[in-house]
């Protein structure tokens, strides 16, 4: 890294500088995080606003730099937050990373509000309608994040379910069915429709996934949490459409 004329004295290491905009009309979100970082780091920061435009477009041609915010540590120029945040050494996800945190979140305060609920209509978290509301709320959430962006949905759709690929509609079908299945399941009304159709989009899921991942070996995004997720399809995926399976098979039984 070069130094900097507008950086901090190179020989203060426990002093960081910060060149962020913040105008009448933006003050950059990535500015503050990266002064909050410095600071929970124990960092002394200098903090220079960069008041309008024109003050941010000559910070830049004097720093050689086409972004704000700028960090200077030691008279290092280390970058923007992403840049500071891997110079300390914390996880930096790339564009194209996949993570399977969108669908761990959702399942989670799924099963929270399952037992939320068991407790409120039961006073006991350990009852069976805190596994059926478990995945109906599963359901639910998984369908409004498909149904923030149908359209991105029912593409990212194509690349892997069987019945959408000969029935293209469908993909925009999907998200409608699946929440509507999750809310009847919630109140346990109308099980005679809401089982089929959980039933139906689980089986024909289950078995688009299992061709895709287990027995074509292809490395796709899952669809399961919306059109613009980098959620890897395999396990997770086919988990989620067995337990409408099971919940369905369960529901008609019961």
């Amino acid at each position: 890294m070069r130094l900097d004329p507008i950086s901090a004295d190179p020989g203060d290491v426990g002093r960081a500088t910060i060149h962020r905009m913040a105008t009448p009309d933006h003050l950059c979100p990535f500015g503050l995080k990266a002064k909050a970082l410095l600071e929970r780091r124990g960092f002394e920061v200098d903090d220079h606003l960069l008041a309008s435009r024109e003050e941010t477009e000559a910070f830049q041609r004097r720093a050689g730099v086409d972004t704000t915010p700028q960090v200077y540590i030691g008279g290092e120029r280390i970058g923007g937050y992403e840049e500071l945040r891997a110079h300390f050494g914390e996880t930096v996800a790339g564009d194209d990373e996949t993570s399977y945190a969108p669908v761990i979140a959702i399942f989670a305060v799924s099963f929270l509000m399952a037992l939320a609920t068991s407790f409120a209509a039961y006073g006991t978290v350990a009852t069976v309608r805190a596994a059926e509301w478990f995945v109906a709320f599963a359901m639910c959430l998984l369908g409004v994040q498909k149904l923030q962006d149908v359209e991105s949905f029912s593409t990212m759709f194509l690349n892997y379910d069987l019945l959408a690929r000969r029935w293209v509609r469908y993909g925009y079908v999907y998200p409608f069915a699946e929440t509507l299945a999750g809310v009847l399941m919630i109140a346990g009304a109308l099980i005679w429709l809401a089982a089929p159709v959980a039933l139906f989009i689980g089986t024909v899921g289950a078995v688009s996934v299992f061709k895709a991942v287990y027995v074509d070996r292809r490395e796709l995004t899952c669809a399961c949490v919306g059109g613009n997720s980098n959620v890897p399809l395999g396990f997770v995926s086919l988990t989620e459409n067995l337990m409408m399976i099971a919940m369905a098979l369960w529901m008609s039984l019961s």
